[in-house]
Formats: structure tokens, C-alpha cells, sequence
């Protein structure tokens, strides 16, 4: 979900609620304590130099159990970062700790905001000695693709 998308569904909502994958919802007395950009520049393991740029949303429980973030506060806290630090419409990556900080992408379901899990993967495939994947068929397919005049009783095998 980029910034934009967000700052589009905020003023359509009455509470802000963010749930992971497995269904479990991040604690309603949450804080949104960062909001800014996380600029990544790196090498990959053949060679190719790369960017990478989200804008990162940090989730924080407090013990203010009676605390409740609206849709316009947090409207609020994306306009002054775009003010402030130059943010711009970005892919948002949120921040999340669960038993370690958690890094989600994040999508939106009609009523809550999801944090989806994100997932490692080698960007030079190719030149990782990472053998590409077998194309899986079924055993049926196979017989019925083989030509061979073979067939059973006919003494060909």
C-alpha cells in the first residue's frame, strides 16, 4: 500500500485497527511513534547495486490502556512528516514487534489495515548457483504424452 492509498481510506473510517496475517489484532491502545522514510542501498550477491525506499510506520504498545489513535490523528502525523521530512508516496513497510521487530507490508481488507508478512528472497537468482525449479507433471501426463508403441500385452517390454 503506498501513502496515498492510506491517506484515501483514513477519512472513511471511525477507528484505526491493524490486524496480522493470523488473524490476532495489533492492541487498540497502539501508538504510531515514527513515521518517516527507510532508504536501503545495497549489493546483491551478483553484483548489482540497488535502492530501495519505503516509508515506515513504527507500532508501539504502551501501558495507556485507555489510548486510542483516530483516523485523523494519524492523518495528522503523515501530513507533518510529508511537511516536515519531504516523505513521498512510497510503498509503507510498518514496523511491528511481536517476540522481535516484525517488518510488514501492508494492506487494507474494507475495515482493518493488515499487516502482511514479508519474506526474504535472493534477487540474483542466477548468479546465486540457485538451480531453477523443476517443472512438476503427473505421472498420468507422462504416459499419456509417450508415443512408444508399447502398449500393455504387447510383448514390447
Amino acid at each position: 500500500m503506498k501513502l496515498s492509498e492510506i491517506k484515501e481510506i483514513l477519512p472513511t473510517l471511525e477507528n484505526v485497527e491493524f490486524q496480522l496475517e493470523d488473524g490476532t489484532f495489533v492492541p487498540e491502545h497502539f501508538h504510531v511513534t515514527e513515521v518517516g522514510t527507510v532508504n536501503k542501498h545495497f549489493i546483491d550477491c551478483g553484483g548489482t547495486i540497488r535502492n530501495e525506499k519505503v516509508v515506515n510506520f513504527q507500532l508501539w504498545n504502551a501501558d495507556d490502556f485507555e489510548h486510542r489513535l483516530k483516523p485523523g490523528k494519524l492523518l495528522n502525523i503523515i501530513k507533518l512528516s510529508e511537511e516536515k521530512l519531504g516523505i513521498e508516496d512510497d510503498e509503507i513497510e510498518v514496523e511491528y514487534q511481536n517476540t522481535t521487530i516484525g517488518k510488514f507490508d501492508l494492506e487494507f481488507n474494507g475495515k482493518n489495515f493488515i499487516l502482511k508478512n514479508k519474506t526474504t528472497a535472493c534477487l540474483a537468482k542466477d548468479a546465486c548457483g540457485i538451480p531453477s525449479e523443476k517443472q512438476k507433471i503427473s505421472l498420468s501426463e507422462l504416459s499419456s504424452k509417450q508415443n512408444s508403441g508399447c502398449t500393455p500385452n504387447s510383448g514390447c517390454c
